[in-house]
């Protein structure tokens, strides 16, 4: 099992951050698209790095058009020699319309039609065909010499795609090479609903069993340890808070519906509404953290992980902010393991 960890977006430190978590063991590196661009660290990380996978979780598909995201993440792979991951997210409509400006509509048929587009692109630059994209919602029919790339040597870079829902889940099987599960998901819902999506999507795509056996999980679950009772106090109190705010969210419903909380859906979004986010936490029971998240001291993590996900997912990106180094390398090799 892979696990990565993420650089923050500050130029002048992700160097340093980069070659220690590659030092650590860590399989990849991951950037978020926040308050500033999500690739633009991840050239800094490649230039200070040889082994490590540079993944975007996510970049905003809808923020961009096919051709753009073609363009800078073949550059990535180029420049990192074949180590550049696309993640990709759809956002949601307010975010897509209101502040990038951009046109929103059926967001699972518009991501179908987003990858495919870009992979008619890549198959344009790197085996020479003709591109000739056309479709519902992106057309690309034009492509000369002048503005074909020539480093060509490491092929068109991975797809993987963030999604929740079982539209999204199909298309990620459909059309990419991994899937970037939410960290709001229990075991359940991965089980009973992310796998048959997939499997519906992989049969769509018409995948080969090779395929099917390389496309990859990314699960960046919740994981409430410490190194001391106060900082483990402190990462239980941060993942109540965490979990009741994607709860709160409507499309994310079906995640407490898995566990028979589908009622809390609504009271969680009324205070959301009332800014009353301590209040949200507090409704978050032990036993309702339990599904979400793996507990426990941190030498009980990585056997945690294994136990519960270590037939299902292939990469995880938890969080150990407050555990000692050489614990968090110990979790690493043990994943590794799996």
């Amino acid at each position: 099992m892979k696990v990565d960890g993420g650089v923050g977006l500050d130029l002048h430190a992700v160097g340093d951050q980069a070659k220690e978590l590659e030092s650590m063991g860590y399989s990849g590196l991951m950037t978020a698209e926040t308050a500033h661009d999500p690739f633009l660290p991840l050239l800094v990380a490649a230039q200070n790095t040889e082994k490590v996978e540079l993944m975007t979780s996510i970049a905003v598909a809808f923020a961009r058009s096919p051709m753009t995201l073609a363009n800078v993440s073949h550059d990535l792979n180029a420049f990192s020699k074949g180590r550049f991951v696309l993640g990709l997210g759809s956002q949601i409509r307010p975010h897509i319309t209101k502040r990038f400006s951009m046109p929103w509509s059926s967001p699972a048929a518009r991501m179908r039609e987003f990858i495919m587009a870009m992979r008619a692109i890549w198959s344009c630059w790197h085996n020479g065909e003709p591109l000739e994209f056309t479709g519902e919602f992106y057309t690309h029919t034009l492509m000369t010499p002048f503005f074909t790339p020539a480093n060509t040597s490491y092929g068109a870079p991975k797809v993987f795609l963030a999604a929740v829902g079982p539209m999204m889940t199909e298309v990620a099987g459909e059309t990419a090479d991994g899937m970037i599960a939410h960290a709001f998901t229990t075991e359940k819902y991965l089980r009973e609903t992310t796998l048959p999506a997939l499997q519906r999507g992989f049969d769509k795509g018409q995948k080969t069993p090779a395929e099917r056996a390389a496309f990859e999980i990314s699960y960046p679950l919740f994981v409430v340890t410490g190194a001391t009772e106060e900082d483990m106090r402190i990462a239980h109190q941060a993942a109540c808070k965490q979990v009741a705010f994607y709860g709160s969210t409507p499309a994310y419903k079906p995640v407490l519906d898995s566990i028979g909380m589908g009622e809390l859906q609504g009271e969680l979004n009324t205070l959301s509404k009332q800014g009353r986010w301590d209040e949200m936490g507090l409704l978050i029971t032990d036993d309702m953290l339990k599904e979400f998240a793996v507990i426990g001291e941190p030498d009980s993590i990585a056997d945690q992980i294994k136990t519960r996900y270590g037939d299902i997912v292939q990469r995880t990106s938890a969080a150990y902010a407050n555990v000692p180094k050489e614990n968090r390398t110990r979790i690493i090799e043990e994943l590794a393991a799996v």
